[in-house]
């Protein structure tokens, strides 16, 4: 496909072009290749070839060792990703032990880790819903990376400051993130960026999914 367009694209040139025109047509001829290329499939590298006469001609395949590579694209790096409903059954038992909704579980384990059970943040938080070392014996997780007890863990600890700051979601959270005591000094979400946006992004996502629940719910009526 790609080496057809190039060929088409191609034609477009003059054999001849003079020498005032000459970068002009490279400059166009190489905004419209990229444009095409941004909306296709795959990935080529660009080869041009200079005959005797100044002609100008360009291919993803070159046949002959004249060519010279013109343009490199670059290969996006491949994109971790994991899976969003693997940990449902223990999301949905973590809800029901200790009351927390399972959007709202699975939202933050999101925000956390994105569904990844061996991450771990630069400050040292570990697992699904990023469980701080000193708090490991406290939530009883023996293996932080463990699915079950890091989910289980995490939805003790999120009670525990629902419980403390009075049934509000949003400092829950903003508690789960920056800690109680910057909660309770800021009398309110603190005036922290990355709190700001957590509490933005898990509320973001806890409604999405319980709008998705309550979609799925109505049709299996």
């Amino acid at each position: 496909m790609k080496n057809y367009i190039f060929k088409t694209l191609i034609t477009w040139l003059p054999r001849m072009v003079s020498d005032n025109f000459k970068y002009r047509y490279i400059v166009i001829f190489c905004t419209i290749l990229i444009t095409f290329l941004s909306v296709l499939p795959g990935y080529a590298d660009i080869y041009l070839y200079i005959d005797k006469e100044g002609n100008y001609y360009f291919t993803d395949t070159p046949k002959s060792s004249e060519y010279r590579l013109f343009i490199r694209e670059k290969r996006p790096k491949p994109l971790k990703s994991h899976s969003t409903n693997k940990y449902d059954k223990y999301i949905e038992e973590a809800s029901r032990r200790h009351g927390v909704a399972f959007s709202l579980l699975k939202a933050i384990m999101k925000v956390e880790s994105d569904f990844d059970p061996r991450a771990v943040s630069k400050k040292g938080a570990k697992g699904l819903m990023q469980i701080m070392p000193g708090n490991f014996e406290f939530l009883r997780i023996r293996n932080p990376f463990n699915p079950r007890e890091n989910i289980l863990g995490g939805a003790r600890y999120f009670t525990q400051l629902l419980n403390q700051f009075n049934g509000n979601t949003e400092l829950a959270l903003a508690a789960y993130n920056a800690g109680p005591v910057n909660v309770s000094n800021a009398r309110g979400i603190p005036r922290i960026k990355e709190t700001e946006n957590f509490v933005k992004q898990v509320m973001k996502y806890y409604h999405g999914l319980e709008k998705d629940r309550k979609f799925i719910a109505n049709c299996s009526r």
